[in-house]
């Protein structure tokens, strides 16, 4: 019977989750799930100098908000997240596997003083070449009282060979390799020891991680190998680069996890837009987590890297939210306008109605915020370019007729006002969007808007007729015609 699957996400906590690290836990969650296995988190926490509480918490909500629920057999529990590990509170689990190391002469005790190493490090380099520790205090004699780091023991010779997933079996000579060390000198264990005890100790039996630790994996594995224990599956997935093939950083943009989330992006658009970097079934674009869950194989993630294109985030986006239903997007979007400085009324229904009007073209629940503003408040400026085009003495003449039109009409529905600008406009002699555009520009202080009946319908009768008032007495009457010129009828 096969052994059921466990794997894992360690992120170290010295910073936010960046997109690459989310993309490996949403691979390692997808893995996991597919299988009926398990998912587990572990905090990395052992470089004490640069982790922080802080770190943590934005690492645990952020992994909250994609969706990406870890199975909670760990022991944490800080009254928010549950059920994770922490490496910090797992030294003995370390201590005790490095005593048996070197109990079994697999490890040995180098007492080499840093600085030493130091000066031998900087004569490679000087030589041109890399430096290894050449294994001196292999056969030492014990030095109590003098400080240690333990080292292990590695096979001379031969080459160890890494079965991986994604890159096929790669070999690594020994003569590339050193004794590596396993516990400082001040007791505590390093990255790639505490990394073996870890997974053994969790049963993890596939390591999903980025391809940039398979040069890691020749040293964990002899550990593995050191201390008697079967090594996991390993996949090492592809780099994430930025659009100039550079690694992604904070000169590409956003990369925080966290950062998307405030820009208004929606968990289901990054995790969509994730599970493709690397990773495809056919040419399908878009996928539900359902979906992903059902699909996602390790046999179809590529080796080489993939770019990251805000463009296609943006786009991805944008068919979330259509997708969504108009009370669950006001719902998500009510933080975006109290952050903007909108004040957003109780009444849910109207706020799914007008975020409906913006559904067609929202990019992200921030820019809709922004597109919003004039629902919330009136125009404090005209653009300029568009009173000179559209408030000429035959618009405006037009608009005063309209707005004895609209205070008569009983009732104030899309349809209704609708008839009432299109009767209007046949009565002129004016195409409808002569009678609209003043209107839009009117009511939102711009040309470009949700449809104008939507809108006017959501203002409200007062508000609509008191915003068409105020740009008729705030804007001036053009100059007069020059003598001898042509005027516009009314």
């Amino acid at each position: 019977m096969a052994e059921p699957v466990r794997v894992r996400f360690p992120p170290s906590p010295t910073g936010h989750l960046h997109v690459g690290g989310a993309r490996t836990a949403l691979f390692n969650w997808l893995f996991a799930r597919r299988a009926g296995g398990a998912f587990l988190l572990r905090i990395e926490d052992t470089d004490r100098s640069r982790s922080t509480d802080d770190s943590i918490r934005q690492i645990l909500e952020a992994m909250t908000w994609l969706g990406l629920t870890w199975d909670p057999e760990g022991p944490e529990d800080d009254g928010t997240y549950r059920g994770y590990f922490r490496q910090t509170s797992r030294l003995d689990v370390y201590r005790a596997h490095a005593e048996r190391l070197l109990a079994e002469g697999r490890a040995y005790r180098c007492y080499c003083p840093p600085e030493e190493l130091v000066t031998r490090r900087e004569e490679a380099q000087k030589r041109g070449g890399t430096f290894r520790y050449d294994g001196r205090c292999r056969t030492a004699r014990p030095q109590p009282g003098v400080p240690a780091v333990l080292r292990l023991r590695i096979p001379p010779d031969g080459t160890t060979v890494v079965a991986d997933r994604i890159h096929g079996e790669v070999a690594f000579d020994h003569a590339t390799l050193d004794d590596w060390i396993l516990v400082r000198s001040d007791g505590t264990p390093t990255y790639n020891f505490a990394v073996v005890v870890d997974d053994v100790t969790m049963k993890i039996t596939h390591v999903i991680r980025g391809d940039d630790h398979l040069s890691n994996t020749p040293k964990q594995v002899l550990c593995y190998d050191a201390l008697g224990y079967p090594r996991p599956a390993f996949a090492h997935i592809p780099m994430i680069l930025g659009p100039d093939r550079g690694r992604l950083s904070k000169r590409h943009g956003a990369s925080s996890v966290l950062a998307f989330r405030d820009e208004g992006f929606l968990a289901e658009a990054m995790v969509n837009y994730l599970a493709r970097l690397g990773w495809a079934h056919g040419d399908q674009e878009v996928f539900a987590r359902e979906e992903l869950v059902r699909l996602f194989d390790l046999a179809q993630v590529g080796s080489a890297a993939a770019i990251f294109d805000r463009t296609k985030l943006e786009w991805l986006n944008g068919y979330w939210i259509r997708a969504l239903g108009a009370a669950e997007v006001a719902r998500r979007w009510r933080p975006f306008l109290e952050r903007a400085a909108l004040a957003p009324p109780s009444d849910d229904a109207w706020l799914g109605r007008v975020a409906a009007t913006l559904q067609e073209r929202g990019k992200t629940l921030a820019e809709m915020a922004e597109e919003a503003r004039f629902y919330f408040a009136r125009p404090a400026e005209y653009d300029r370019e568009a009173v000179g085009k559209l408030l000429t003495a035959a618009a405006r003449a037009r608009l005063e007729r309209l707005l004895r039109r609209l205070e008569g009409l009983e009732a104030w529905d899309e349809a209704t006002l609708e008839g009432a600008l299109r009767q209007l406009a046949a009565e002129l002699g004016v195409k409808l969007v002569d009678l609209a555009q003043p209107v839009r520009l009117a009511l939102t202080g711009r040309t470009a808007s949700p449809p104008l009946f939507a809108v006017m319908a959501l203002l409200g009768r007062e508000e609509t007729l008191a915003r068409l008032r105020a740009m008729l007495a705030r804007v001036p009457l053009p100059p007069p015609a020059p003598p001898g010129g042509a005027r516009e009828s009314p």
